[in-house]
């Protein structure tokens, strides 16, 4: 049996233009459009009042399934496939709970390709997003539901839509938001504006997709945030197959001072990486920016905002879009590796040290039984830390790279050799800042090392915003 209330739910994401869905797509209204029961299995039935099919364990044993197959479909461009559904179960953990299965069966293969399955029991809508990469074959979408253990267990699909683009874009303009989620703060959470809408505190005139008062945007407010640092998160579906290019969305600020507006992409084990941040807040207007975006396995973005206090303003958003290329905005120049290198032999070439402490010598020694000589020649230059001053406690010498551009995969390679010291462990590290933050991030550091030969160091990093190697 359903949950109560389900209905009012499935009405409220109903579309204005239900009846001319696009194909692969049914909302379940008055039937089930081109999708039909496979006769072999249990029939899915519609609901008497329309707006969705279910399957439960009224008519139905554990472990019996029902399947619903579409017509022959076709995909020469990239789209997206969404699945609204809900899954209950009987009270308390199931052993054995229900299962629903979303699989293509392209027309030249004997077999079904598992594209999407899940188990975990709801008491509301859920939302499967799944990207389709563009072919040239037909296929089917096939649908099974596998009932679990329990009497009152149910499977229930409230609408399936089939539309070209990506399923990380969304204007949201339509009630599923596509998909995003808002992470749930008691403080600051993301919200729909626009269109009937209306917030005294985040009010925009008008949107950017249509450019009038009735259009729907995203905005996350600081009026209720009640401590330092409060985030805010709107968490895009999560990618099905891999993709590379140019994510790009509009935004306003206000106060901009006040806030951090960031973009990250998260992994299906939790790793989080920053890929774009505002750095300059932009004017009043709707602000594009463009990100290069890569997803080789499945990854969600992430926009957060967090706010430094109740007064941070707020920050809106909308009309995210994805495209196979790089983005318009990388026309500088290329990177020249040869900028952020040195070898010593003439000077420090980009390279410089602070203005106070003792830092680094260049020195050319004479290889002997006590030192080797340079890494590059053996009779040529390189950096020693003075060492009148390493015996001492405190003792710091810092070295700063060339500013490097954002957004890029770098490759640090160097060479060192330590002498004299007891205690090995971080008397070498090297350290990431973005130029405009004095947050500083640690990626190597040295644990233990041979004494008195040169050894390598190679590391890897991209961070978003211009850095500098220290």
């Amino acid at each position: 049996m359903l949950l109560r209330g389900v209905l009012l739910v499935v009405q409220a994401l109903q579309f204005a233009g239900a009846l001319d869905l696009p194909a692969g797509s049914c909302a379940f209204e008055e039937g089930t459009c081109a999708f039909d029961s496979v006769f072999a299995f249990l029939p899915w039935i519609l609901n008497e009042e329309g707006h969705y099919v279910y399957v439960d364990a009224s008519f139905a044993r554990q472990g019996e399934k029902a399947v619903l197959l579409s017509s022959d479909l076709q995909a020469e461009e990239w789209s997206c496939l969404r699945l609204v559904y809900q899954i209950t179960a009987a009270p308390g953990p199931p052993s054995h709970p229900s299962q629903l299965n979303l699989y293509v069966r392209f027309e030249d293969e004997s077999f079904d390709r598992l594209l999407w399955s899940a188990k975990k029991p709801s008491d509301s809508w859920l939302i499967a997003s799944l990207d389709l990469p563009n072919s040239s074959k037909k296929f089917k979408i096939l649908i099974e539901g596998i009932l679990g253990q329990g009497n009152t267990t149910s499977i229930a699909l409230f609408e399936i839509k089939m539309t070209t683009g990506y399923c990380i874009e969304c204007d949201f303009e339509e009630n599923h938001l596509c998909g995003f989620v808002n992470r749930w703060n008691p403080n600051v959470n993301w919200f729909v504006g626009g269109g009937t809408i209306r917030n005294s505190h985040s009010i925009l005139p008008q949107d950017h997709t249509f450019k009038n008062e009735l259009g729907h945007y995203m905005y996350v407010d600081s009026v209720y945030v009640k401590h330092f640092q409060e985030v805010a998160q709107l968490i895009s579906p999560m990618t099905t197959a891999p993709m590379s290019g140019c994510l790009s969305f509009y935004y306003q600020l206000q106060q901009g001072n006040d806030n951090v507006f960031s973009l990250y992409t998260r992994d299906v084990a939790g790793l989080y990486e920053e890929i774009w941040k505002v750095d300059n807040p932009g004017n009043a207007d709707w602000n594009l920016a463009e990100v290069e975006f890569s997803a080789p396995y499945p990854m969600e973005v992430i926009f957060e905002v967090a706010f430094n206090g109740p007064k941070g303003g707020y920050v809106a958003l909308d009309d995210i879009s994805f495209s196979p290329v790089r983005c318009q905005n990388q026309t500088e120049l290329p990177f020249s590796a040869v900028e952020a290198s040195c070898n010593f032999e003439e000077d420090l070439c980009n390279f410089y040290q602070d203005k106070e402490g003792p830092g680094w010598t260049r020195v050319k020694v004479k290889p002997n039984v006590y030192r080797a000589g340079d890494h590059t020649t053996g009779f040529g230059y390189y950096l020693l830390a003075n060492t009148k001053f390493t015996s001492q406690p405190g003792y710091i010498g810092r070295l700063y790279g060339p500013s490097l551009p954002g957004n890029l995969q770098y490759c640090l390679r160097f060479y060192y050799a330590i002498y004299g010291f007891l205690k090995m462990s971080d008397t070498l590290a090297v350290y990431i800042f973005e130029e405009n933050h004095v947050v500083q991030e640690k990626i190597w550091s040295l644990l233990e090392s041979p004494r008195g030969v040169w050894m390598q160091a190679e590391i890897t990093f991209k961070k978003p915003m211009p850095t500098k190697v220290q």
